[in-house]
């Protein structure tokens, strides 16, 4: 019997010590919060980030979350605020605004979190530890290489773009610019601000064809405007004559583009980025630093038509 009761007490312990020392473990694996903040998670391109940049994160071994601020300076202010009283390790932000957001990075700073931003830029340098964003002139003249080749040297044409305070929107219409002045029969007759939206890209579609029924093209500054433009123009029976191109690589463009609805889009990098900045993070939480040469970092876009819609494997993703 006591032999019994002996073996027993052995078992419990180290029953106990395995219990113990997994509790243990469990919290050396957690290594505290690391702060996500985006956009718009209703657009799949945000959606994705946050998804993705939480997931590496939870895999690194930290707590994570997502918040969103929808491009208003004050919610992503009250966000900075809250990660800093929750004491997290760094902060992942899409900046609200290129100007506007500053303060914020810099109040993050000043408390001692290093901050990673991913997708869109501050006008400031020295405080952010890395800015991660897709070379958007790259993409802007890839994606206007193949919309000319689709529309043709002579055209009338429209160009959606994106939110005035995000310099993605007039780094893509520049880099539009750039291309299309090179063929002076193609001709824009009327261009308009969606802000990054699907609904008004399909108001300002209608407004813009109103008054330009004999348009051949449309160019967007990304996908969902594009999209709106795309359900205008066929509510007026003009999609078939039009050639739409996008910009994001969303899964609805992608189902668009094998539809034959779009030309095209340019697909951003944002699954590879924002895994990228996550473990940069993780790097300079360990070590101090993040070994980048150089704050802002590129990423280059890739062009998605009818011949390679196939390899579109997940939610901006491209397989090669």
């Amino acid at each position: 019997m006591l032999g019994k009761t002996r073996h027993l007490l052995i078992a419990l312990l180290a029953v106990g010590a395995v219990l113990f020392g997994g509790s243990a473990m469990a919290q050396e694996q957690n290594k505290g919060l690391i702060s996500i903040i985006v956009n718009d998670p209703s657009n799949p391109y945000w959606y994705t980030e946050g998804q993705i940049a939480r997931s590496t994160a939870e895999e690194l071994g930290y707590t994570a979350n997502v918040s969103a601020h929808k491009g208003d300076t004050n919610t992503e202010s009250r966000q900075i605020d809250t990660a800093i009283t929750n004491q997290a390790k760094a902060i992942i932000l899409d900046p609200a605004n290129a100007d506007g957001s500053v303060g914020a990075v810099r109040k993050a700073v000043n408390a001692g979190i290093p901050v990673f931003l991913v997708n869109a830029e501050i006008n400031q340098q020295g405080l952010a530890q890395a800015q991660l964003v897709s070379n958007n002139a790259q993409g802007a003249a890839l994606g206007a290489q193949q919309w000319v080749q689709m529309l043709g040297d002579g055209a009338r044409y429209v160009e959606i773009k994106g939110a005035p305070s995000d310099n993605n929107a007039a780094t893509r219409s520049n880099g539009y610019e750039t291309v299309l002045s090179q063929y002076p029969d193609i001709q824009r007759v009327a261009s308009d601000v969606a802000n990054w939206d699907r609904t008004q890209g399909y108001n300002k579609m209608q407004s813009m064809l109103q008054a330009n029924p004999d348009i051949q093209g449309v160019i967007s500054g990304n996908d969902e405007m594009a999209l709106g433009a795309i359900a205008a123009l066929k509510e007026a029976g003009r999609l078939d004559d039009v050639v739409v191109g996008g910009f994001d690589g969303s899964p609805d463009a992608v189902d668009a583009v094998r539809s034959g609805a779009l030309a095209y889009t340019v697909l951003q990098p944002v699954a590879i980025f924002s895994e990228r900045a996550v473990r940069l993070a993780d790097q300079y939480i360990r070590t101090g630093e993040t070994g980048l040469d150089n704050e802002k970092q590129l990423f280059d876009c890739m062009l998605i038509t009818s011949d390679n819609v196939d390899q579109y494997t997940s939610p901006f993703v491209l397989e090669q």
